[in-house]
């Protein structure tokens, strides 16, 4: 398969994969602002395929800074059990780019949930509004969160700016179990983004908590 086909079967599956998204120029009146502006952007890649520009497989859905915008963006996405196998909604503050390398990730990390099919859609609205509502209190360290539908799981990762902060990165462990109401001794997995470039992994060779 040469690139200009994967190419064009990358966009066939994203435009199958999304509904319509409105743009945010439709909700501005009596709006609730954010206290950032967030993005979200998505990729799909066929099995087996290989993926030589990662960012630039990524397609760039909406950004919103209200409550109301993200509503308006959300309510049009299609769910994630509704999403083909390999598969990636990423939430991503504005001007942070949804790469490892990116200056705002390039230090960071992130923690990881691994969940039975079927509960993706659940837990990934709780997370987002998590997220949006500034719920982790952590300053800023919240730079993004990535859902990947899988053939086997699904997973839900949350990316933070500072690897080495070890009291802030437990917070982040807390708030996600708090949030979407994990057992206290639920397994969760982290590993830095500088791990993830040697070794071109996001999941393997993980650091596991319990």
């Amino acid at each position: 398969m040469n690139a200009s086909t994967e190419s064009s079967l990358s966009i066939q599956s994203i435009n199958t994969a999304l509904a319509a998204v409105p743009s945010a120029a439709q909700t501005q009146q009596d709006e609730h602002p954010l206290h950032y502006t967030w993005v979200f952007w998505f990729m799909h890649r066929l099995p087996k395929a290989k993926i030589k520009d990662y960012e630039g497989s990524m397609k760039r859905i909406a950004a919103f800074s209200s409550i109301e915008e993200f509503w308006a963006v959300y309510s049009h996405l299609r769910r994630p059990s509704d999403l083909p196998n390999i598969s990636d909604y990423h939430l991503f503050k504005m001007g942070v780019r949804p790469v490892w390398e990116d200056e705002a990730n390039i230090h960071g990390g992130k923690w990881i949930v691994r969940l039975k099919k079927g509960l993706a859609s659940r837990y990934w609205e709780q997370l987002v509004l998590a997220i949006i509502g500034e719920q982790f209190d952590v300053q800023g360290e919240i730079c993004g969160a990535v859902l990947s539908i899988r053939n086997s799981e699904d997973i839900i990762s949350v990316w933070n700016r500072t690897a080495s902060k070890g009291r802030i990165n437990l917070k982040i462990r807390d708030t996600i179990k708090k949030v979407l109401s994990l057992p206290q001794d639920t397994t969760m997995e982290y590993k830095t983004h500088n791990d993830s470039l040697k070794d071109n992994s996001s999941f393997c060779n993980t650091d596991v908590f319990r």
